[in-house]
């Protein structure tokens, strides 16, 4: 299925690569997200849907003083975010508050709270666990996993652990188990690694498994989506890890980011360097099928459930989250800087 110029645009000044939905925000539906120039001051946008959801609107625009590479907002701060940034051949990662009277100020100025400082290696991402508080944070750089206990009160930030990934392996990214509050999975090559945050050692692994970005289903324990290497998505059961339980297409080009939907079971999106976004409703086979026969003998189903391709894009779509306050809404940013919020209501199955 193909989708028109349906979605609500909003326009950055900049090339762009991370938005973020701003999830402590209970009264709107806003997002968060920060350009990636060279040359010029980087900038962070705070947008919301209005009332009426026919226009994006603007509410906070900030200067940031790097290229942003990452940027995720904190799940129980509205006005708290991180994020990952390179100027030239250096690489940084902060947490940064957004003034309180920001509606009321010429040039409002982000406020720094903390610099994650020690990574010796280029950082990857910054993650937040993602249901409620939670005063640890956990960043990623090539070589290492970092744990760090997060006080927004006192605007500090502390090591609590370090751990690396080996000499042979690096990472690229990650996600937080909305399950288990002491579970990261990270991308690492051509495998996936699950490590516990209470050790801070590797607990399990899926190899040859050439992940560009993974994302935990919220809503069903033990799933676990990856955008592959190339360009297909799979959809692996925790404690079956030898294969994926359902496969899916993916895109023509390379599948860049799967997220999850908060609310609707195997409702999924990804988006790829096709200028693409696609919506999925995936049904990998039940608990009990997984121990069936049938199921080892043929790992996986090859299937299509494709509900809706969006194609308001001209450039690589890097930027895709669902909004938690209202899940059938979502989010996509292509490289040209280019916003749209799509609703997929119409293509959800009537039950």
């Amino acid at each position: 299925m193909q989708g028109g110029s349906t979605g609500i645009g909003y326009g950055l000044k900049y090339q762009a690569r991370c938005i973020s939905d701003v999830k402590a925000d209970t009264d709107h539906t806003s997002f968060l997200t920060g350009t990636l120039s060279l040359k010029e001051e980087n900038e962070v946008h705070l947008i919301r849907l209005s009332s009426d959801g026919n226009e994006l609107i603007c509410e906070g625009l900030f200067s940031h003083p790097n290229e942003i590479w990452d940027l995720a907002s904190c799940p129980f701060d509205q006005r708290i975010f991180s994020t990952v940034f390179s100027s030239g051949e250096s690489h940084g990662a902060a947490i940064w508050q957004i003034p309180e009277l920001y509606g009321q100020l010429n040039s409002p100025q982000l406020e720094r709270i903390a610099a994650l400082d020690g990574h010796d290696s280029k950082i990857k991402s910054v993650l937040w666990w993602p249901t409620g508080r939670h005063d640890k944070l956990v960043s990623i750089d090539e070589q290492n996993l970092f744990l760090w206990s997060l006080d927004t009160s006192k605007k500090t930030a502390q090591v609590q652990a370090k751990e690396s990934a080996g000499m042979l392996h690096y990472l690229s990214g990650g996600a937080w188990d909305p399950h288990d509050a002491n579970t990261v999975a990270l991308t690492c090559d051509s495998s996936i690694q699950f490590w516990d945050l209470r050790t801070t050692k590797k607990t399990n692994s899926i190899e040859h498994a050439h992940a560009r970005n993974v994302d935990y289903d919220v809503k069903k324990k033990y799933m676990l989506v990856t955008a592959d290497d190339e360009s297909g998505i799979h959809i692996w059961d925790l404690r079956m890890l030898n294969f994926p339980v359902l496969e899916l297409p993916g895109h023509a080009h390379w599948t860049w980011t799967v997220k999850c939907n908060p609310e609707i079971e195997g409702l999924i999106l990804s988006a790829g360097t096709d200028s693409t976004v696609n919506l999925w409703l995936a049904s990998p086979p039940n608990n009990d099928d997984l121990t069936s026969q049938s199921l080892v003998e043929s790992p996986t189903r090859r299937v299509d459930p494709l509900l809706n391709s969006y194609t308001d894009y001209e450039d690589s779509v890097y930027g895709l989250v669902w909004s938690s306050r209202q899940p059938w809404i979502f989010a996509a940013l292509s490289y040209d800087g280019r916003v749209v919020v799509e609703s997929v209501k119409s293509h959800l199955p009537r039950k």
